[in-house]
């Protein structure tokens, strides 16, 4: 596959932008690979600037679900747009989002729109500590809730202890009010509530999507917030991926778990860059300008980015079928993917729930991070890089999410399972 006008891009970006990308994972080097540059994308596929097509499993990383370029949307967004593009101030069109994300989300009595995901977590912590007047917070091992300072940290040296910066530039002094658990491990978030009283929140993704997909144990998430309401803890439940992706609504309807906060984002976009944080009245009351905690945005509430999210969720609402379509799709994929790769002698797991799924190249089941990190890296290599051969576009790091939409029929199916074949027998034949 030839991709040199994408090769000369990248040189050339490199020396203007740091790593040549506005986003790590975007520099394939999880891979050994470098990207291709998309011209344009269309239904279940894009094209680089080379002419190549690729079945796209990424998806935005989970914000497309009506395929790229739908025509509803773009005519939406053409409306949008013809008048204006961003007033810094006030709409109807921020309301009609908000009635669409409350009515699907019970747990959400008033919701704030941002601009990002990231800063939708990031203010929702700010938004626990000032409601309940405390300091530390936990979050999960391997969950990923953007690059907020107090969130992009590691673990310590054991169970219950605080964690420790996983960046330059993030100060111990914000670290060191994070605690971090193990997913599934309701044992590992005991041992720090009964250490310290002092935790204002837990925030987790109800399902792991950003070291993969991780499936939560009913019990344990149930667990969680019975710990959480014994405690007067916030649990924030973290749907930037999940919300709208995995039913209408959220993650939180399948478990049946009320957070008390919930983060948005992606899907609730349309392709366009924004975020949510949401839930009792009470809560999000404590916002300025009715209450104490301060959050704000320029682009908050951007007119085109609320315009496209609600052509999006309002189209959800009234085609719930299309959830139907996405898990029969995976299911079938699942079960085909596995059947060959036993056949080939290959290890492999598909951990999946409705819209996305991971294969993981590992000998045992992956329920936590330490099952995750255990899995063949260098497996995965080279099933990326012989599925882009193929015309297939999975994610740049075995640790990520895949995505199906509304536009991956039967005959992108068939073309996965031909292909699966082919770089599973030849993986198979190679080890």
């Amino acid at each position: 596959m030839n991709r040199e006008t994408s090769k000369g891009l990248f040189e050339k970006a490199k020396k203007i932008i740091p790593g040549g990308v506005n986003s790590p994972v975007r520099a394939f080097r999880s891979v050994d690979d470098i990207p291709f540059y998309v011209k344009k994308g269309k239904g279940a596929y894009i094209y680089d600037e080379d002419g190549n097509s690729y079945l796209d499993y990424v998806m935005s990383w989970g914000a497309i679900i009506l395929g790229h370029a739908d025509e509803g949307l773009i005519e939406e967004v053409k409306e949008a747009l013809a008048s204006g593009t961003s007033f810094g101030a006030c709409h109807r069109y921020e309301i009609a989002l908000a009635e669409l994300i409350t009515d699907a989300f019970p747990a959400i009595d008033k919701i704030r729109l941002t601009s990002s995901g990231t800063e939708a977590t990031m203010s929702a912590i700010r938004l626990a500590r000032g409601w309940t007047g405390r300091q530390n917070i936990i979050k999960f091992r391997g969950c990923y809730h953007g690059h907020v300072d107090s969130l992009l940290v590691k673990a310590g040296s054991g169970m219950a202890t605080f964690g420790i910066p996983d960046s330059e530039g993030i100060l111990h002094d914000l670290a060191k009010h994070t605690y971090i658990a193990d997913f599934n491990n309701t044992a590992s978030v005991e041992a720090i509530v009964n250490k310290d009283k002092d935790i204002a929140c837990i925030i987790i993704e109800p399902v792991m999507g950003n070291m993969g997909v991780i499936l939560p144990d009913r019990v344990f998430l149930k667990d969680v917030e019975k710990i959480c309401r014994e405690n007067k803890i916030l649990i924030i439940f973290d749907e930037v991926i999940t919300g709208f992706r995995v039913t209408y609504g959220g993650a939180q309807h399948i478990f049946d778990i009320t957070p008390d906060i919930t983060c948005l984002g992606k899907i609730i976009g349309g392709g366009f860059p924004i975020g949510a944080f949401g839930g009792r009245a009470e809560i999000m009351d404590a916002l300025a300008p009715e209450g104490n905690v301060y959050q704000a945005g320029t682009l908050s509430g951007n007119p085109v980015a609320v315009r496209a999210g609600a052509y999006v969720v309002d189209y959800l609402k009234r085609n719930r079928h299309i959830y139907e379509h996405m898990e029969d799709y995976i299911k079938r994929l699942k079960n085909a993917s596995l059947a060959m790769a036993e056949k080939y002698k290959i290890p492999y797991r598909i951990n999946a729930i409705t819209g996305m799924w991971t294969g993981f190249f590992a000998e045992k089941d992956v329920i936590d991070y330490t099952s995750a990190i255990d899995s063949n890296r260098s497996l995965y290599k080279r099933f990326f890089k012989s599925m882009l051969e193929e015309g297939i576009f999975f994610a740049p790091s075995p640790f990520e999410a895949s995505f199906v939409t509304s536009k991956h029929s039967e005959e992108e199916l068939s073309k996965t399972i031909d292909a699966f074949d082919r770089v599973l027998a030849d993986l198979g034949n190679k080890k």
